[in-house]
């Protein structure tokens, strides 16, 4: 079946509750105003249930289809939190909130499952039971932990759940996707040197610690070089270098400097840790000094599950008329902990010529609902299907 007609019908409501969630845009957990609005959407499409405060400020809709013979319990996740990025879109409906905006397309997210919820509770041509899941803190905030460690899923029963993202570069409303490892292992570090410092003409009297910094910063990029078998993902970045002096005649007592991990396996992961506390601590040795390594280790790797993700990708042929093979992604998505609780897969939809998501100038595409929607809808209708 190809983009359900209803949906074309309702994309005009649909796009307005996306650029009023656009227009204004809350951070991490603080998704009090957006929560609101989709639990009084919920409740108006008549949903069975509807709960407030899972993982802080997330919110579950229940919905039962005609039957439920089969047993199943699906649930469907949108994410719901904005970025710290100060817009620059021009939009007439462009963020109100001064140092905030969705720059990842959260709006569209929300709006599209919304508009699946609606469909699904008029409807309700399906055997079984959808959870429609709104997310909060997406963006490094780890809602999505919060939410399955509130118990959301033993709650009500989840037994597989899929996840959708808007994607720049794509065509619109087409689809991508693939099996396995899907993103990346997203882990930080925070490591401070400490010296001596002193007069930047007597250097001889200093133990330096931007020297020590600068060779770290140079000899962690070895890690991915020397350290990792060519065939395996990881990245090592070194995005922050700060020294406890701006003077220009000062060598500085310590520098901070602070980076990102991203890897495709377990072994990876142990292997940058490894590495960079070996590496920092060798260096600052050298030179005469200590280093504090902090590693701290967020999102894990994104997997689909096979047999949900084949699933998937035949529902994303049949409202579109094809589905790629997506190529690996080495940003992070904390979907990954809900796929470590339950099967289920995660689709990527195309978003058209746009920015680049995290980009001051991106915009969701409202062209890309139907497609997105439609997916939902037929994710429950053809996992769930009725007798008749």
């Amino acid at each position: 079946m190809p983009v359900k007609n209803r949906f074309a019908e309702l994309q005009d409501e649909i796009t307005a509750w996306r650029r009023d969630i656009h227009e204004n845009p809350e951070i991490l957990f603080e998704t009090h105003r957006t929560s609101a609005m989709v639990a009084e959407k919920l409740q108006e499409f008549g949903c069975d249930e509807i709960v407030t405060g899972i993982g802080r400020t997330g919110v579950v809709g229940v919905i039962k289809g005609k039957s439920s013979a089969s047993g199943k319990v699906i649930g469907l996740r949108a994410d719901m939190d904005a970025l710290p990025i100060h817009e620059a879109t021009g939009l007439d409906y462009a963020s109100k909130t001064p140092n905030a905006m969705h720059a990842c397309g959260h709006d569209g997210h929300t709006a599209m499952l919304l508009g699946a919820a609606k469909f699904l509770s008029e409807t309700r041509n399906f055997d079984g039971t959808v959870v429609v899941i709104f997310q909060p803190a997406e963006e490094g905030g780890g809602g999505g932990k919060e939410m399955c460690d509130d118990g959301m899923m033993e709650r009500w029963g989840i037994q597989e759940v899929y996840g959708m993202h808007n994607w720049p570069g794509r065509p619109i409303g087409s689809f991508a996707i693939r099996s396995g490892a899907f993103f990346a292992a997203t882990d930080t570090f925070d490591i401070t040197f400490e010296g001596r410092g002193g007069h930047a003409a007597k250097p001889q009297e200093t133990v330096d610690t931007t020297v020590m910094a600068a060779q770290a910063v140079l000899a962690l990029q070895t890690i991915a070089a020397r350290n990792a078998d060519p065939v395996q993902q990881i990245v090592v970045s070194v995005t922050s270098f700060e020294t406890s002096s701006k003077a220009f005649n000062v060598i500085p007592q310590r520098v901070q400097i602070k980076g990102t991990v991203r890897t495709m396996s377990k072994e990876m992961r142990d292997l940058a840790e490894t590495r960079i506390k070996e590496i920092c601590n060798g260096i600052s040795a050298t030179f005469g000094g200590t280093a504090d390594v902090t590693y701290n280790r967020g999102y894990p790797v994104m997997a689909n599950h096979d047999a949900q993700t084949e699933f998937a990708a035949d529902v994303a042929k049949k409202v579109s008329g094809s589905c790629d093979e997506a190529p690996l992604v080495m940003g992070g998505e904390d979907f990954a902990y809900m796929l470590e609780e339950r099967p289920g897969a995660y689709i990527l939809v195309g978003n058209g010529d746009s920015a680049s998501v995290h980009h001051p100038e991106y915009n969701f595409n409202d062209e890309a609902i139907p497609a997105g929607c439609s997916w939902w809808a037929e994710i429950v209708e053809q996992r769930m299907p009725t007798a008749n």
